[in-house]
């Protein structure tokens, strides 16, 4: 993730004062300690990824930015899987950083994870400058089309692509 990305994931956080954060595609953590930097000091980061390693590596870093353990719960498992699990409503964020190729069932069980107000952010929407290149593309391109054209067209949601790193997508929910 780069420095900008990182930046921008801070400043949605606080704008939106998250407490609750929902994070698909925990990584190495980067993009979590990111989020909790802008969150309020009592929110918690829910953050699913299919790999329990990533999970462990991403605790170890969060503890070692001087994060309480009980700001955040690590889920594993496949986004799919999880997401349906967690509660209506309850979240103030949700950050979409998992297999792009589920990106737009990621948009709608965050429609439904989002309280009114709140945004929904994904990542690498830019695809290396593949999502605007006239040429035939692999399906993870035209998946990431299908999401800013339902994005743009949907009437629950007020979006913005904002031009750092590989490109984020947000959209407040109505």
């Amino acid at each position: 993730m780069s420095p900008s990305t990182g930046a921008a994931l801070r400043l949605l956080a606080a704008t939106v004062d998250a407490k609750a954060v929902a994070e698909i595609g925990t990584g190495t953590g980067v993009s979590g300690i990111h989020l909790l930097y802008g969150m309020r000091p009592d929110g918690v980061l829910t953050t699913v990824d299919p790999e329990p390693e990533h999970q462990q590596f991403a605790r170890q870093a969060f503890r070692a930015c001087g994060f309480a353990s009980n700001r955040a719960r690590f889920i594993p498992g496949r986004a799919l899987d999880v997401l349906p699990r967690l509660a209506d409503a309850g979240y103030d964020l949700v950050f979409c950083d998992g297999d792009r190729l589920e990106f737009l069932d990621y948009l709608a069980e965050s429609l439904r994870l989002l309280r009114p107000g709140g945004l929904v952010v994904f990542e690498g929407v830019f695809a290396n400058g593949r999502t605007v290149d006239s040429g035939p593309q692999p399906t993870e391109v035209i998946r990431i089309r299908e999401l800013l054209r339902a994005v743009r067209e949907s009437q629950e949601l007020v979006p913005s692509l904002l031009p750092v790193g590989d490109g984020l997508l947000c959209a407040v929910k109505r």
